[in-house]
């Protein structure tokens, strides 16, 4: 089973660029964060066209996540609750039949804006009730993954530069005890499990050519209980499709693509 994760930003934009990543990669479930589009205008057709099943959480202009699946996929929750304020940034699904059927999160995390920003507060309150949601059926013997954009680089080696970033956004201290205590409930950064000491970003920034510069954050990630971390074979991020594609302009982040035995 190949699972994955990616902050499309923006899907009408980047459409024709999913599709073409969908049929080049062939992953099984993929969670897709940042839609910008509401459920009714949400192409369903294009992507069953390709095999796939969607569910969605969508928002006009912002925010919005979904999850697409070659295997039978039922909803189980759409939201974080007590944090509706924050938009459509959460959707969890039971993926697949039988033992080998995953309980499947795609979120988009706040981004907190900056250290002085009310939304920055805003931003670690939603990480502690994301942490008590999670520790309501978090599990080390139950497949659950949570996949998506997180808005926190967790460690210096996932920055391209700590020294000159600490304490800004997505580096404070703050933000890294909220993901620890997260994975503290029984999750494993899978990335981490395969690549310990890599340094690898997610994401770049548009401007100033920090893709080539190799200016990057690794602010994707896959976490899975012990029950997964047994089944992982390989985790990569796709930088490939970081690049422009016939002519079609890619999302600021990568995919993240990881692969289980069945």
């Amino acid at each position: 089973m190949r699972i994955a994760t990616w902050n499309i930003n923006g899907l009408r934009a980047r459409l024709e660029f999913i599709l073409l990543w969908l049929a080049e990669r062939e992953p099984d479930v993929v969670g897709f964060q940042e839609l910008k589009v509401a459920d009714e205008l949400f192409p369903h057709a294009e992507f069953e066209a390709l095999g796939y099943h969607a569910l969605t959480h969508g928002q006009k202009s912002w925010n919005g996540v979904a999850i697409l699946s070659r295997a039978p996929l039922e909803l189980v929750e759409a939201g974080l609750p007590g944090q509706s304020g924050f938009g459509s940034r959460l959707l969890r699904a039971r993926v697949g039949e039988g033992a080998g059927a995953i309980d499947f999160t795609t979120l988009y995390c706040p981004n907190g804006k900056d250290t002085d920003h009310d939304d920055y507060q805003r931003k670690l309150d939603w990480f502690d009730a994301l942490r008590d949601w999670a520790a309501t059926f978090v599990r080390p013997d139950r497949p659950i993954v949570l996949g998506g954009d997180f808005n926190i680089v967790p460690s210096p080696l996932d920055s391209w530069n700590e020294e000159r970033l600490r304490g800004s956004i997505f580096h404070t201290e703050a933000e890294r005890e909220r993901m620890q205590a997260l994975i503290d409930l029984g999750l494993f950064d899978l990335f981490r499990v395969a690549h310990p000491e890599t340094r690898a970003f997610s994401w770049w920034d548009y401007r100033g050519g920090a893709f080539h510069r190799k200016q990057g954050l690794r602010i994707d990630f896959l976490l899975g209980t012990r029950a997964i971390v047994d089944r992982l074979r390989t985790i990569e991020i796709d930088r490939e499709f970081r690049k422009k594609k016939d002519g079609l302009t890619a999302s600021d982040h990568a995919p993240v693509i990881a692969t289980l035995d069945d």
